[in-house]
């Protein structure tokens, strides 16, 4: 039976509504969804999956599905009355000049450009002073900007060849083309079918690169669990390239990557089983004959080959040093036990990258940057001078380049470019972007709050200076909280344009990430993950204790694994928020190692396979399996594309269905899904204006805005 919402309680500005509410234009009329008798059986424990059917991407009864609810869905943006307004903002804000860092490829200097609202970023390449020419227009390989390039330009030694990916519709499935770098002819047929590769040439003949074997059904859901590394040489069909590694059945290695020294000596292999933890193999590339020789053989730990002179070799490892440092070893006895400290662990996460002859240590200090350089004897040369507080990248580059590259940034400050002298530890601004944005009148500020049990997490808050804490101000709180992956201060121009509102953006560095190394972590996975939630939940507490905002006023919003967050979030804490905002949520935590490489993320969730007491634990939190009959949940708008093949958007069809099914008050529970898109990477300027715009218009307007609360910003620009 078709359900019917109607929305109410606008409040003007930043009141909230304490009468009853009044009734609203708008109406919602959700397009019915099937339930159908599916039961799966867990150690004896039957557990019904009635939207089993979402899964079926291929299906024209699922297609029919999402053109409903998109229609749904639209249908209720448009009457957001500022909704365009919003897109008009952002058009302006985001049309300014971006270009790159430069890199040298032999005769020429080579860089990335986006005039403003180009759906991709162009390459162009400059021979000395010569006036730079356009290399590669990604924006011509197709015309809604929906194929974009995947690893950017890879080079043989000689610089004279060229190897690149595309996406097609946001896909990680990628295509790879050779081409000739002074005629930009193409040299060969197109790669087909390569997944989760980088590309790493050897010599001059051909070069390395991973992906799966295609699987059978679906190519954006079907399950690919038996990754490989190949060789392809140059002048031969793809149908004979070798298989270099993986190709053994008896383990299955999820994730195999390969890499080739700047020295073309050595060929290392990194198989892996889920995101984290790598095996380290070897192939001495100067004796044609050679076996591929084991360094190490578990995958406990993360170790990468950084660097090599001559037969010493540098490796960043996590080995006995769970915040990671750089060893040294001799390639003709690699194994672990001759491994000699060269950069020492210290209590901050490190990173590595080497150029002019240098390393540069980048170490994490409570989620911001600090860089020290050493040079290849392991002597500290100097700490890095940077800018500010906030994100530093770059440093890198070849041993013989006289200038390093490295970007800054923070959720305040646009990333601007440095040129940095290695020799005098000497930056001067390289490029700075011309934004209409005035950075001194927004304040951005890191505290400390305490979690459920007694962790303390940090939270870095931006907003406008001189805000009231009166509990009233609109409040995006985001989070991520898994895959050793680290939320570090970045600047957006999206950001932006919720802030120019009042709006305050606050992200909270959740267990489960990377910020202060593996322990960290290891106690947001598996049997602990819930201590990523508690600390989310702890930091919305925070925002509303110290009067930042209050529950009317507050929003939820995470991605992907920050979508699981989200929805558990949310499940769990229904009367926390306003609003929530998972996007491309993994959602249905028994069924997530089922689809395309989902199986690899066991690391962090472990599978409701393996054991009973796992079973239990995820179910107990999964999104999909704990959406309740009678609750009222926060608006939501649920977001995904048709074409993300990482997580498959099944998981936020059957969440969306769940909700829609059995929400119990007034606030709407939408799902906007994205036509030729998937999990982000590519995605052209054009949508990503759009989907900003329904994002922030839905917050607000959910939040009782009748009308945007800083008009004077739009009066300027109609200007």
């Amino acid at each position: 039976m078709k359900q019917l919402l109607k929305i109410s309680c606008l409040a003007v500005l930043f009141f909230s509504c304490e009468e009853k509410p009044e009734k609203n234009a708008i109406t919602v009329t959700y397009p019915e969804t099937q339930q159908k008798e599916v039961v799966d059986t867990y150690f004896e424990t039957e557990v019904k999956d009635p939207y089993r059917w979402l899964e079926d991407d291929r299906s024209k009864e699922t297609e029919a599905w999402v053109k409903e609810q998109n229609k749904t869905t639209f249908n209720y943006l448009d009457q957001i009355p500022y909704r365009d307004a919003l897109k008009k903002r952002y058009t302006e804000l985001i049309n300014y000049e971006r270009i790159s860092a430069p890199f040298k490829e032999g005769e020429y200097t080579y860089f990335y450009k986006n005039d403003g609202l180009q759906n991709q970023s162009v390459i162009y390449r400059q021979k000395g002073d010569e006036e730079a020419e356009v290399f590669l227009d990604p924006n011509t390989f197709s015309k809604d900007g929906t194929i974009s390039l995947g690893s950017g330009l890879n080079f043989s030694d000689n610089k004279e060849i060229i190897a690149y990916s595309i996406s097609e519709g946001g896909s990680d499935w990628r295509k790879v083309i050779i081409m000739d770098a002074a005629s930009k002819e193409i040299l060969e047929d197109t790669l087909v079918d390569i997944k989760f590769s980088g590309i790493s040439w050897k010599g001059n003949d051909g070069f390395y690169y991973s992906s799966y074997d295609k699987p059978k059904g679906s190519e954006l859901s079907a399950k690919t669990d038996q990754h490989k590394l190949y060789y392809h040489k140059l002048g031969t069909p793809q149908k004979e390239d070798k298989v270099v590694y993986g190709a053994t059945p008896e383990e299955k290695h999820r994730y195999v990557g390969g890499g080739v020294t700047e020295d073309g000596n050595y060929l290392f292999i990194y198989p892996r089983v889920s995101t984290s933890g790598t095996k380290l193999l070897m192939k001495d590339l100067t004796k044609p004959a050679s076996d591929i020789i084991t360094i190490l053989d578990n995958t406990e730990t993360d170790s990468y080959v950084i660097e090599s002179v001559g037969s010493k070799l540098y490796i960043l490892t996590n080995m006995n040093a769970p915040n990671q440092k750089v060893v040294t070893v001799d390639a003709s006895n690699p194994a672990p036990e001759n491994w000699v400290d060269f950069i020492p662990e210290t209590k901050n996460v490190l990173s590595i990258s080497t150029g002019s002859g240098y390393f540069f240590a980048s170490y994490i200090v409570d989620a911001v940057t600090k860089v020290l350089q050493y040079d290849y004897d392991g002597k500290l040369v100097r700490e890095v001078s940077l800018p500010g507080v906030g994100t530093a990248s770059g440093f890198s580059g070849e041993k013989e380049d006289e200038v390093l590259y490295y970007s800054f940034s923070n959720y305040k400050t646009p990333s601007t470019t440095y040129a940095y002298n290695p020799e005098d530890g000497t930056s001067k601004v390289y490029r700075k972007p011309g934004i209409d944005f005035n950075p001194d009148e927004y304040e951005s500020n890191q505290v400390f709050y305490t979690s459920k049990d007694g962790t303390k997490v940090p939270m870095i808050i931006t907003h406008k200076k001189g805000i009231e804490l009166n509990g009233k101000n609109p409040t995006i709180l985001y989070g991520y909280g898994g895959f050793n992956i680290s939320l570090r201060p970045s600047f957006s121009t999206a950001n932006v344009v919720w802030m120019e509102q009042g709006g305050i953006y606050a992200v909270a560095n959740l267990r489960g990430g990377g910020e202060y190394g593996k322990e960290w972590h290891d106690a947001g996975t598996k049997m602990q993950k819930q201590n990523v939630f508690d600390d989310f939940i702890a930091a919305a507490e925070y925002l509303i204790a110290e009067k930042y905002t209050s529950s009317d006023f507050l929003a939820i919003r995470g991605g992907s694994n920050g979508g699981l967050l989200v929805g558990a979030t949310m499940t769990q804490r229904p009367d926390l928020m306003k609003v929530a905002l998972p996007a491309v949520g993994v959602l249905d935590m028994l069924r997530y190692h089922k689809f395309t490489a989902g199986a690899g993320w066991a690391y962090d969730y472990g599978t409701a396979d393996d054991s009973k007491e796992m079973f239990e634990y995820l179910k107990g939190y999964s999104p999909v399996h704990n959406v309740k009959k009678g609750v009222e949940y926060p608006a939501t708008m649920v977001t995904t594309g048709d074409h993300d093949d990482r997580v498959v958007p099944a998981h936020s069809f059957k969440f969306a269905a769940e909700l829609q099914a059995k929400q119990a008050g007034n606030n709407p529970t939408l799902i906007r899904i994205e036509t030729d898109a998937g999990h982000g990477a590519g995605t052209p300027i054009t949508k990503t204006i759009e989907q900003y715009a329904d994002i922030y218009g839905f917050t607000l307007f959910n939040m009782g805005f009748k009308e945007l609360p800083n008009k004077a910003v739009l009066e300027e620009f109609k200007k």
